[in-house]
């Protein structure tokens, strides 16, 4: 860290500690050459993530958008809004941990519905009906099938 008074770039921590909202943490130094005392804040990069969507447009990553979608296909469903929060913040933390800083909105997609599929069969039918974008009775019932077998086939290894 570079001295504000001499320049020189050596320096030693003096104390550290985390701000009141512990969004950074608060750093007093001393110059190795002058012995200047000064305070530093060290605070974590955070890159956006970006969203391709299926017109190729980007936009900023919103947990909101994500957050309103799951909870309109669980409409009346029995998931509460505590399991709803985990499955955002579940797919957000994924989102983040990967090495891409953008994501294409197919691939959000397909993360919701594994989860969904696990957390409500309904919906899960729900969300797969808009992503999927089903365009008639046909693609809806071969889907229904699908989770119907996929269910049967994971009781009978239970």
């Amino acid at each position: 860290m570079k001295c504000p008074i001499c320049g020189y770039t050596e320096s030693r921590v003096i104390d550290s500690r985390p701000t009141e909202e512990s969004a950074s943490i608060r750093r007093r130094r001393e110059c190795l050459s002058c012995q200047n005392r000064f305070t530093t804040y060290e605070v974590v990069e955070s890159v956006p993530l970006v969203v391709i969507k299926k017109d190729n447009t980007r936009q900023v990553f919103d947990r909101s958008k994500l957050l309103a979608g799951i909870m309109k296909s669980c409409y009346k469903c029995p998931v509460t809004p505590e399991q709803i929060e985990h499955l955002v913040s579940e797919i957000e933390v994924e989102l983040q941990n990967s090495l891409h800083r953008e994501v294409s909105s197919r691939h959000i997609g397909v993360l919701v519905m594994e989860r969904l599929k696990k957390l409500n069969d309904v919906a899960y039918v729900r969300y797969a009906s808009i992503y999927r974008e089903f365009k008639d009775l046909e693609t809806f019932l071969h889907e229904l099938e699908t989770l119907k077998s996929e269910k049967e086939r994971s009781a009978k290894q239970e």
